[in-house]
């Protein structure tokens, strides 16, 4: 998404750092070029974040039980997955004792020891590269700041808001439950029924320990870096910034004004500096309710999967890998004050290969969107060439209910449940009983979801009850990929979705109208045209009954199954 100069929401002169000089794109590519080989891991996904432990927690078991290695080895060993992204400090220092050993203990063959050998080198030289990398970036962002300096602003409006040092709170807590969920687990090791499994859990419980030991050095760290950078005059930077569709704050230089090239990403919150006085309860309740407003706009961007403003900004801190930092940035709106925003997230740089992913999904997204909007406009010219007027406002109430495509999306899920059910002992029965509490409460609105148009409103079928939105309510209404969406302007509407299986592109050349294009423009027709409202309203029996019954009958039948059946 490009930026226009004159989008720039721009900080006020008076607030900015005297002497403070602007990131241009020439100090920008000086601490580009200082990061390490693109072969070397800096960032992760989400998805990647989450599958580094349980890789971990699972190579953790197979090296216990295949190799023979301790149960405390084989989590050493298998924990530089999880220490090469996310820790590389924690790797630098414990490769060494990790390659003893694997030469030392075990019975490991020796092509295999020496593979383990050589992975756990190969680890030690990637940290040891990002490391030094982060020297290089540290430099170049001191020399880009010229010497500037300035203490880093507290929250407008505040009295310690900004000048707290907060951060590691959550993850030390986390940490320590990770810790101590690692110690039960190894604990009950022999309670477990099946042979491997016995043999496979001790080494699981020293990798979910090993876990909670990284977080709580990880809470440590961030919490020192946080206190430093407020115990004295940090450098400054002028920026531009913008928050992203994963809710990060993207950091491009100051001259980009078309948000080409992001530097470095990092998780921010705002700072709150509202102070707690009975005397300003007014004050507080109109914020509040501002608040809330920018939640649903920032859940809505999110579900959109668009980029917030660009917004001017001074960067407190020296930007490197891993650094904490806090921002002095524009609002997102206009006229508004500037807002403190500090980071919850360590820096994050952009690498050139995170550079050219981020290009391809962007034009993947673009071509989605246009052949989204191509089935949007064949559904609109469809509803369109239907016939209104008289004959349509006979109807006294319209319909809209689950079909096909969501039947075949529970179809789906219903084929996975075969390969779980081979299983035994209390596992089973646990995730089976969740599986079922889970099932009873989302599948009735699954399979029989409807929807009523009246001449006044929508109504929908829910678990407790028909809910209803007034048209004039209605903020938008659409089919966003797999989704069909209809959102409010009420804060106590919860916005109405479902979602199913679809291939656009198979649609499109097929010919095909998926039902939930159809529902989308037909409802988008009548909210703009009340003349193709239906005429009447809907009584108590057309509005939908509640759908518990159906979640009853589901819950009851899969626990039946769950224990009944061999």
């Amino acid at each position: 998404m490009s930026t226009d100069s004159a989008e720039v929401l721009r900080l006020p002169g008076a607030v900015i750092p005297e002497g403070c000089v602007s990131w241009d794109a020439e100090q920008a590519g000086r601490w580009t070029r200082g990061l390490p080989p693109r072969w070397v891991p800096v960032r992760a996904r989400t998805s990647v974040f989450v599958a580094l432990p349980v890789v971990a927690a699972g190579g953790a078991g197979l090296l216990h039980r295949s190799a023979g290695l301790p149960a405390w080895a084989a989590a050493l060993v298998a924990l530089h997955v999880v220490w090469l992204v996310l820790r590389p400090e924690a790797a630098l220092v414990l490769v060494p004792f990790a390659v003893a050993v694997v030469s030392t203990l075990g019975d490991l063959a020796w092509p295999v020891r020496l593979g383990l050998t050589a992975a756990l080198v190969g680890v030690w030289v990637a940290v040891g590269l990002r490391l030094a990398a982060r020297k290089r970036q540290r430099a170049a962002g001191l020399e880009a700041a010229g010497g500037v300096s300035a203490e880093v602003p507290r929250a407008p409006g505040g009295g310690g808001g900004g000048g707290r040092a907060e951060r590691g709170t959550f993850l030390l807590w986390s940490g320590l439950v990770t810790v101590v969920a690692g110690g039960a687990l190894y604990a009950t090791a022999g309670l477990w029924d099946l042979a491997e499994d016995r043999q496979v859990v001790p080494a699981a419980g020293w990798c979910l320990a090993g876990l909670g030991l990284t977080v709580l050095f990880s809470a440590v760290s961030a919490r020192r870096r946080a206190v430093g950078l407020r115990g004295a005059p940090v450098p400054v930077l002028r920026v531009l910034v913008r928050e992203n569709g994963d809710v990060e704050t993207e950091i491009f230089a100051a001259d980009d004004l078309a948000a080409l090239r992001p530097l470095f990403t990092v998780s921010t919150i705002e700072v709150d500096g509202r102070a707690d006085d009975d005397e300003h309860d007014d004050d507080e309740d109109d914020a509040d309710d501002a608040d809330d407003e920018s939640l649903r706009e920032l859940i809505s961007r999110i579900d959109d999967e668009r980029a917030g403003p660009l917004r001017e900004a001074v960067l407190y801190g020296t930007p490197y890998d891993g650094a904490e930092v806090v921002f002095l940035a524009a609002a997102d709106k206009a006229g508004e004050p500037p807002v403190v925003e500090a980071s919850v997230g360590p820096v994050r740089p952009v690498t050139a290969l995170a550079y050219r992913w981020r290009a391809r999904t962007e034009r993947g997204k673009a071509l989605r969107e246009a052949r989204q909007e191509e089935l949007r406009g064949a559904a609109a010219a469809v509803v369109g060439a239907e016939p209104t007027g008289p004959k349509t406002a006979l109807v006294k109430v319209r319909r809209w209910r689950a079909g096909w495509a969501d039947w075949f999306a529970v179809g789906l899920v219903l084929l996975f449940l075969p390969i779980y059910w081979e299983d035994s002992g209390w596992w089973r029965y646990g995730y089976g009983l969740v599986a079922t509490l889970l099932a009873a409460l989302l599948l009735p609105r699954r399979i029989a979801w409807r929807v009523t148009a009246d001449r006044e409103g929508l109504w929908f079928n829910g678990l407790s009850g028909p809910r209803y939105l007034a048209w004039d309510h209605v903020r938008a209404v659409g089919c966003e990929g797999a989704r069909l969406r209809i959102h409010s302007r009420q804060a106590s509407f919860e916005e109405w979705r479902v979602a199913s299986p679809r291939w656009p592109r198979l649609e499109t050349r097929l010919g095909l109208l998926h039902p939930y294009e159809r529902t989308a423009a037909e409802i988008t027709a009548m909210w703009r045209d009340p003349e193709a409202r239906p005429a009447g309203l809907a009584d108590e029996r057309e509005r939908g009954r509640a759908l518990w019954p159906i979640g009853i009958v589901i819950g009851a039948a899969g626990a039946a199954a769950v224990i009944l059946l061999p």
